[in-house]
């Protein structure tokens, strides 16, 4: 798929791997549209090369998706999703309130079902296809002490991903997902540094992933028009 003019929507965008991808998309010629509970400082406006439309709304509050996602629909169709909007709320599994567990999967799992059968029924009346990318990680795959909630929630990702690509597959739309392992961002920026170089000593290439890594491989995924159904680790070799 060419996303050159294409509407492309980006959840929990106005930051990290969300802002990343969407101004990969942006630098392809993609129209996008940023995604947030809060508005986003004006500066990050201005880092597009094209202007970007901006939809407030929580991605796990299911009538505010509908609200929000439904008016924009009323006007323009959204031909690639990336669900990127996540949070992480790290206790061992003894100390971990029900409250803990519910909130990460609300956001990080229920929210692929608020905000993409909206989306994936207006790219079947359309008739045109589409693409549709969700953010996993990769504890989904290999766990993590302290991430009970999280791992359950992304590899529940894993698996809305996989049999959705089923299903869409007869209507030309492409469902894949990104499963990152330890990126630079503002949570890994609050480490110490022997934490960091503990984990570094895990990861084969000896480093953290870039935001720009992710990003990339996000490309390939949605513009390839023959991958769907698939899960892409982006972890520097670390889950081998």
């Amino acid at each position: 798929m060419d996303v050159n003019g294409k509407n492309i929507l980006v959840t929990g965008s106005t930051k990290g791997i969300g802002l990343a991808i969407a101004k990969k998309l942006d630098s392809m010629g993609g129209h996008i549209i940023l995604n947030g509970r809060n508005e986003p400082q004006n500066k990050i406006f201005s880092e597009f090369e094209k202007p970007v439309i901006f939809l407030k709304f929580d991605v796990d509050n299911f009538d505010e998706c509908q609200l929000q996602l439904g008016k924009f629909l009323n006007e323009k169709n959204i031909d690639i999703l990336v669900n990127n909007a996540g949070i992480v709320s790290d206790k061992l599994f003894s100390s971990m309130t029900r409250s803990d567990f519910i909130q990460v999967v609300d956001t990080n799992l229920h929210s692929m079902f608020n905000v993409t059968q909206l989306i994936y029924k207006n790219m079947i009346m359309k008739k045109q296809g589409g693409s549709i990318l969700n953010m996993a990680s990769v504890v989904a795959k290999m766990g993590h002490v302290g991430q009970t909630n999280y791992a359950t929630s992304k590899a529940g990702v894993i698996g809305f991903t996989k049999t959705l690509s089923l299903e869409a597959a007869r209507y030309n739309i492409r469902v894949n997902a990104i499963a990152p392992g330890m990126i630079h961002s503002d949570m890994t920026d609050k480490l110490s540094e022997r934490n960091k170089q503990k984990i570094i000593n895990d990861i084969p290439l000896k480093r953290f992933g870039r935001t720009s890594d992710v990003a990339d491989a996000a490309a390939l995924l949605i513009t390839n028009s023959y991958i769907t159904g698939q899960t892409l680790v982006i972890d520097g070799g670390m889950s081998v």
